[in-house]
């Protein structure tokens, strides 16, 4: 597949169930171990407690995917997962996943978003800081191949993140 060109949107939306495809398969592609299965995707996209987003320069080219969990009475929500196509990584797909998956949140009524992050993953890392995420805790052998992982988390301002009313955009940069 190519990448869109330099000056194509991202527009980020709510996966639906013709998605299920190109999710599983960015899952394959982008996870070594800790894999959402078909069956999970499958009940996330229905389910009230989580939120599937998907990032599209339009509805042909799959860009990025991210998973976000909320639990019933907290105003905590957590960023499952985020993954992007390689060919379209350093691009600001995840930017602009991020920024949605935070005005979901906080139409959730979350004032706080969490996450963790393998201790390796120098590019999410530095995507995460970059967004004002603070880390707050090492996870020792967090990861199902015994990786070490961090904690992140940011608290949600009235206004955070980009609006789902409207595309999130980014620009993908020339490099």
């Amino acid at each position: 597949m190519q990448p869109p060109p330099a000056t194509a949107n991202v527009r980020v939306r709510r996966a639906e169930a013709s998605d299920l495809d190109d999710l599983v398969s960015l899952e394959q592609r982008t996870f070594d171990s800790d894999r959402l299965s078909r069956a999970q995707y499958r009940r996330h996209l229905d389910s009230d407690s989580a939120r599937v987003l998907v990032a599209s320069a339009d509805h042909r080219h799959f860009l990025g995917s991210a998973v976000l969990f909320f639990r019933k009475g907290s105003a905590v929500a957590r960023l499952y997962s985020l993954a992007t196509q390689p060919d379209a990584r350093g691009k600001g797909i995840g930017t602009a996943l991020v920024e949605a998956v935070e005005a979901a949140a906080h139409r959730r009524r979350c004032r706080m978003l969490r996450l963790e992050v393998r201790a390796d993953n120098t590019a999410a890392i530095a995507l995460y800081e970059r967004q004002g995420y603070r880390r707050t805790g090492f996870l020792e052998g967090y990861y199902e191949d015994g990786a070490d992982g961090w904690r992140y988390e940011k608290p949600l301002a009235p206004g955070q993140g980009a609006s789902l009313t409207r595309p999130a955009t980014a620009r993908f940069s020339a490099a």
